[in-house]
């Protein structure tokens, strides 16, 4: 049984750790507000994009770009995971990690055992992860999120652009955490390239519009600018799915740390209780013996 000391020593503890996990969550409380921001209000430039292709693209075959073009054949994937630099964020990072496995051993398992998927991972967590076991990593991107700008977004997407334009690889997949809400991420898995605008329905493809100088120029001049955002879109919502994991996972935590407190502050009290009546059995046992 422990101690009063013991007892103690581990009270002081938790309620230290408690202090830290409480002061955590009101960091991640914070952080969430301004990167729910930016992630909200980078869709509608992102969807609006996509609604630009979709429509483009029923006016030029899509050969005249060859990001636009799939391939016959597909023999090599490219897979980009988005994870975090940090962890002390529940199942954010196993999860979504859980989830690159399952596409390459599941999705592309023929074409993993033939090492014909590559990875490309934006964080220090999966970084790590896939390097340790030996994954073949074209570009790995620790730390990025420490300090999250367009730039780190957009070298990754050229870095996906060049492999496929060379045809190194014939698809690109995106896997990362999109924000839905504070208890609720949703894992995602889109196809980045070759690029199949969503979105165009037929209200988009019949609208008659002017274009000037013609499609295939604007689409030219659209598709990097669709790349480069939908990556930066990617990455924004990743980092707010993050914000909203470790606020729920530091709560939790201090929840289960005021728990702890109740219950070994009912054990001292019966510790002490039972120090107590043993000290007063004792002192009446030595008066009994007295008396004789």
């Amino acid at each position: 049984m422990p101690t009063l000391k013991d007892i103690r020593i581990r009270l002081k503890g938790i309620k230290s750790t408690q202090q830290v996990t409480k002061a955590m969550k009101m960091v991640a409380a914070a952080k969430l507000r301004r990167a729910q921001d930016r992630a909200i209000q980078a869709r509608p430039y992102a969807g609006k994009l996509k609604e630009m292709l979709a429509s483009l693209s029923t006016k030029v075959d899509t050969s005249v770009n060859p990001l636009l073009s799939p391939r016959e054949e597909v023999n090599n994937v490219l897979v980009i995971l988005v994870t975090s630099d940090r962890g002390l964020c529940g199942g954010f990072n196993a999860n979504i990690i859980k989830m690159a496995q399952r596409v390459i051993h599941e999705d592309y398992a023929a074409l993993h055992a033939k090492g014909g998927v590559t990875m490309i991972c934006a964080g220090t967590k999966g970084t790590e992860f896939f390097r340790k076991r030996g994954y073949k990593l074209a570009a790995a991107y620790p730390g990025v999120f420490q300090n999250l700008s367009f730039d780190s977004a957009r070298e990754i997407a050229d870095k996906a652009s060049k492999m496929y334009l060379s045809g190194e690889v014939d698809r690109v997949v995106l896997v990362y955490n999109e924000f839905k809400s504070v208890l609720a991420p949703n894992l995602r898995t889109e196809q980045l390239l070759p690029i199949t605008p969503e979105g165009g329905d037929a209200k988009t493809a019949s609208s008659e519009y002017l274009y000037e100088p013609s499609p295939a120029a604007i689409i030219d001049e659209l598709v990097p600018k669709h790349l480069n955002t939908q990556l930066w879109r990617v990455m924004l919502e990743s980092n707010a799915a993050e914000q909203a994991a470790r606020m729920a996972a530091m709560d939790s935590a201090t929840e289960n740390a005021k728990e702890l407190i109740r219950v070994l502050n009912i054990s001292y009290n019966r510790a002490r209780q039972a120090a107590i009546t043993k000290e007063l059995s004792e002192i009446v046992a030595g008066a009994d013996a007295l008396k004789q």
